[in-house]
C-alpha cells in the first residue's frame, strides 16, 4: 500500500510540473493526490509497519502492535495536527494577500512609479532590481513581481526590451524573498514551522541574498540590451486614482513588517499578528472610502450593496484562491508521506549515501551538496513541496544552519528556469515570455547569482 501511495504522489507531482503542457491547473492534481493518499492510508492503516510522530519527530514505538481503533485514532490526530499547521500558513497568506489587494484598491503602488526619474536603461535596471529586492521582502516575491511588471508595462513600451527587465526582476524578487520570513512561501513555511527565526534568518541570508541579486544585475548592466536610453512617455493620467494611495501603501507595508515584531513580542503564531495587521489596515480602508465597517454580514440588502463598494470586500474577492487550495493540497499530500515515515527513511538513506561537499553543515549532518541540489531541483519542480518534504525529513533544531541554507537554496534556485518559481510563472503569463528565450538569455545569470550567494553563505556561516 505504501508503494501505491508513493506512486499517487509521483504521478500527481508530475501533473503539477507539466501544468502548462497538459493544460490542467496544478491545484487539481494537488487536491486529488492529497485526498487519495489519505484515503489509502485510512483503508490500509493495519498494513503499515511504521507511523511517524510529527510532534516528537520520530517513529511511534510499537505501532504494529496497536489495535485497529488505536491506529485510526492516531491517524485522525495526525491528520488534525497537519491540517492545523497547514491552516496557519494559509490564514497567514490570506491576510497578507488581502492587505496587498487593499493597497492596490487605493492604487497605492502607483506611488512607486515616481521613483523612476531617469531614461538610462542601466539605471532603470538597477532601480527595478533594488525595488524588487526590497518589495519582495515585505509583500512576497510573487506580488512584488506583479506590481513591478505592471509598472514596467506603463514605462517601457517595447516588449523586446521589457522582457529583459522582467527576467532580472524575477531574479531580484526571489533573492529578496529568501532572507525575509514573509518574502517567500517556503521561507514562511520554515518560519511558521519554528525552523528559523527572523533575526537569524536576516543575519545569515541578507548578504547572500544581496549578492544573488547584485551579481546578475551587475553583469546584465554591461549587456547590449541595457545600453543607451529608453523612450519613456510621461503620462499624466497615470497619477494615483486615490489621494490616499501613498498613505495606504506605507500603512499596508508597515502593517506587514509589523507581523514578525508582533511574534517576537507576544510569542504567538504569525497568523495572529497578520490578522491584527489586516484589521488595522481594513479600518483605515473603510474610513477612507467613507463606508461603514462591515466585513462579516452577508444577509441584508444593505450589506450586499456595501460589498460592491467596500474596499475590504472588494479585496477579499480578488484573492487568488487557486494558490491557497494548491498549498492545502500539496502540503497535506506531503504530510501523508511524512506520516508513514517515508520521508524520514529517505532522509536517513540520503545522508548515508550522499558524498559531502566541502564543509558539512554540522558534524554528522546534512551535506551541502544535498541542499544545493535542492535549490537546483526547485528550478525544475515546485519549491513548496521540496521544502515541505525537507521539514519532514530533517530534525535539526531552530536556527540550525541547515534551515537557513534550505531557505536560501529553495528561494533563489527557482530563478534558474522561468517555471521554477511563482514569480517566474506570473511574469511568463504577464509578458508571454518564451521558456527557451529565458533559458538562453536569463538562466545563466540566475545560475551565477545563485552560486555566488551560496558561496557567500558558506563563508558567512563560519563567522556567525
Amino acid at each position: 500500500m505504501e508503494i501505491v501511495i508513493i506512486l499517487v504522489f509521483v504521478f500527481g507531482y508530475l501533473a503539477i510540473t507539466l501544468e502548462h503542457s497538459i493544460k490542467i491547473d496544478k491545484l487539481i492534481p494537488a487536491l486529488v493526490m492529497m485526498a487519495i493518499s489519505w484515503a489509502l492510508i485510512s483503508l490500509g492503516i493495519d498494513s503499515f509497519p511504521n507511523w511517524f510522530d510529527s510532534a516528537n519527530h520520530g517513529l511511534v514505538e510499537g505501532f504494529s502492535s496497536i489495535d485497529h481503533e488505536g491506529k485510526m485514532h492516531l491517524m485522525e490526530e495526525t491528520l488534525l495536527h497537519h491540517l492545523g499547521k497547514t491552516a496557519e500558513i494559509l490564514v497567514f497568506l490570506l491576510g497578507a494577500m488581502t492587505i496587498v489587494e487593499i493597497i492596490d484598491y487605493f492604487d497605492g503602488f502607483a506611488t512607486i512609479k515616481g521613483f523612476i526619474r531617469t531614461k538610462k536603461k542601466s539605471k532603470i535596471l538597477w532601480i527595478f532590481s533594488i525595488l524588487a529586492f526590497i518589495l519582495s521582502a515585505i509583500i512576497d516575491n510573487l506580488t512584488a513581481t506583479i506590481v513591478l511588471i505592471s509598472i514596467l508595462q506603463k514605462i517601457v513600451k517595447d516588449r523586446d526590451v521589457r522582457i529583459w527587465y522582467a527576467g532580472l526582476i524575477i531574479i531580484a524578487a526571489n533573492a529578496g524573498g529568501a532572507f525575509s520570513p514573509i518574502g517567500d512561501v517556503t521561507t514562511t513555511m520554515l518560519w511558521i514551522g519554528d525552523k528559523v527565526s527572523t533575526g537569524h534568518l536576516f543575519i545569515y541570508l541578507f548578504l547572500p541574498s544581496v549578492v544573488c541579486m547584485v551579481v546578475p544585475s551587475f553583469i546584465a548592466s554591461f549587456l547590449p540590451a541595457f545600453k543607451g536610453d529608453l523612450d519613456i512617455e510621461d503620462n499624466v493620467e497615470d497619477k494615483p486614482k486615490s489621494k490616499f494611495g501613498s498613505t495606504m501603501l506605507y500603512l499596508g507595508l508597515g502593517a506587514i513588517v509589523f507581523v514578525p515584531i508582533f511574534k517576537v513580542i507576544t510569542h504567538l503564531p504569525p497568523y495572529v499578528g497578520m490578522m491584527l495587521s489586516l484589521g488595522i489596515v481594513a479600518i483605515f480602508a473603510e474610513v477612507y472610502s467613507n463606508y461603514k465597517f462591515s466585513i462579516s454580514s452577508h444577509d441584508s440588502e444593505e450589506s450586499d450593496a456595501h460589498a460592491h463598494h467596500s474596499p475590504v470586500h472588494h479585496s477579499l474577492s480578488k484573492i487568488e484562491l487557486p494558490s491557497i487550495l494548491f498549498f492545502l493540497g500539496i502540503l497535506m499530500a506531503v504530510a501523508a508521506l511524512e506520516s508513514l515515515g517515508t520521508l524520514f527513511g529517505f532522509a536517513n538513506s540520503l545522508q548515508d549515501t550522499m558524498p559531502m561537499l566541502g564543509t558539512e553543515i554540522e558534524p554528522g549532518g546534512v551535506s551541502d551538496l544535498v541542499v544545493i541540489l535542492l535549490g537546483v531541483g526547485s528550478a525544475v519542480i515546485d519549491n513548496v513541496p521540496l521544502v515541505a518534504a525537507s521539514l519532514g525529513m530533517f530534525s535539526e533544531p531552530l536556527d540550525n544552519q541547515l534551515w537557513h541554507f534550505i531557505a536560501y537554496s529553495a528561494g533563489t534556485g527557482g530563478s534558474m528556469l522561468i517555471i521554477g518559481s511563482a514569480a517566474g510563472v506570473v511574469a511568463m503569463g504577464m509578458e508571454k515570455i518564451d521558456f527557451f528565450w529565458y533559458l538562453k538569455k536569463i538562466s545563466w545569470l540566475a545560475l551565477i547569482g545563485f552560486l555566488a550567494g551560496a558561496l557567500v553563505f558558506l563563508f558567512t556561516r563560519t563567522i556567525f
